[in-house]
């Protein structure tokens, strides 16, 4: 008898989550997980703070598998570069075919890359443990002149680490007028912005950039509106882009990440799922309009669920999953202060209340969709950050959107 196989394609966070969770809903088979980069999987959130700031090496940011997945198999520096998924099969960069039995699909997201003019030497990303040593490098150089691109969270992010390594020129760039104002709404965007500012950070915002001065290196930004920004060191934070070319040709729908159903199969097929930011689902807890979530809870969340899926069909217990209704949560440490969040503030932008504290202080604003609370943010301290607990269960409780 042929031994069955559950392929994970992605060896990050989330195809480890699902391999665990796959033997934790009882898989007995074989699981393999095919990675491109060669380390095991690791935290990535550290890597705009504690990793670019030289305060944590890779060991420490590397996950443990639970013992449950000691057997499972690693397949690294190695990725999926096309499928047949009505065949069930995967081809690698290197020919192989694979069959499989069931597959996870966690190939994750990378960095959008600006298409301008100019040279590509000075300018950084940062997804992987090496993008982050890369440019910590070249933020220790004495008297850097740094410009972020893009005032979202890697971005601030970034930004506040670097003024904490002791760079003195900073700016950030956004074509939006405030930080983070997309996923947070004016208010707190506009306090965000106030303390950055207080802390050294100066912002180039409602502008974009047309190109790259500089011949072999960046040597400055050109902006939208003809103002050079001088820069020897650039970081660009523009957004992601879903690892999902391998999956073309099978019929999906790909415009955003991955479509999947409420169980998080994709395309109609029991045997496929899909788990982490390259999912894009319908949260039941809203209003079922499908979404990607690129927040650290999602990896697990999703994992948890789609093992659950995949494992009914795979042994041919089609129990009734109640749809996947995850409560999604992020937390950013920039400088001395944190923004938490619990439930989905961008359902509610147009009716944000502050619960606690004030703008210029700490606070917790409350995000309302039709008078009802659908998510917290809290920004400031440690005791912000711990008084938006108190609103998660509220969230919980509460009845879903209407569609």
């Amino acid at each position: 008898m042929t031994t069955q196989r559950i392929l994970v394609a992605g060896a990050s966070m989330g195809g480890l989550r699902a391999a665990e969770q796959l033997r934790g809903a009882g898989w007995t088979g074989a699981i393999t997980v095919i990675g491109d980069e060669p380390h095991m999987p690791y935290n990535r959130p550290p890597l705009s703070k504690e990793a670019l700031a030289g305060k944590a090496s890779f060991e420490s940011l590397a996950f443990t598998p639970k013992a449950s997945a000691a057997d499972v198999e690693w397949r690294l520096g190695t990725s999926v570069t096309s499928a047949r998924l009505a065949e069930r099969a995967v081809v690698l960069d290197s020919g192989e075919e694979l069959p499989f039995d069931g597959l996870v699909v966690a190939t994750g997201m990378r960095p959008r890359r600006l298409r301008c003019e100019g040279p590509a030497v000075g300018r950084h990303t940062v997804r992987t443990f090496g993008d982050a040593q890369a440019l910590r490098a070249e933020l220790v150089r004495p008297g850097a002149r740094v410009v972020v691109i893009g005032a979202g969270f890697i971005g601030c992010e970034v930004a506040a680490t670097a003024v904490g390594l002791g760079v003195t020129d900073v700016t950030v760039v956004d074509p939006l007028p405030l930080p983070m104002v997309g996923p947070l709404g004016e208010l707190p965007a506009r306090a965000l912005l106030g303390r950055h500012e207080e802390r050294g950070v100066r912002f180039a915002l409602g502008a974009g950039v047309s190109g790259f001065e500089g011949e072999e290196h960046v040597t400055g930004v050109v902006l939208s509106d003809g103002t050079v920004l001088p820069a020897d060191v650039v970081v660009e934070s523009v957004g992601s882009v879903a690892n999902t070319e391998w999956l073309d040709g099978n019929g999906l729908d790909l415009t955003d990440g991955v479509l999947t159903d409420g169980q998080l199969r994709v395309g109609g097929l029991p045997y496929v799922v899909a788990v982490g930011d390259v999912a894009r689902f319908p949260n039941a807890r809203y209003d079922g309009v499908p979404r990607r979530v690129e927040h650290w809870s999602i990896p697990g969340d999703t994992a948890k669920h789609a093992a659950k899926a995949l494992m009914a069909h795979l042994t041919g217990a089609e129990a009734g999953l109640p749809p996947f209704a995850p409560l999604p949560t992020f937390w950013s440490d920039q400088h001395d202060f944190r923004l938490q969040s619990f439930g989905s503030p961008v359902l509610g932008l147009a009716d944000i209340r502050v619960l606690a504290g004030d703008p210029g202080g700490d606070m917790i604003v409350g995000y309302h969709n039709g008078g009802q609370l659908v998510g917290v943010v809290a920004l400031g301290g440690s005791a912000a950050a711990t008084g938006a607990t108190r609103y998660r269960a509220q969230l919980l409780k509460q009845p879903a959107l209407t569609a």
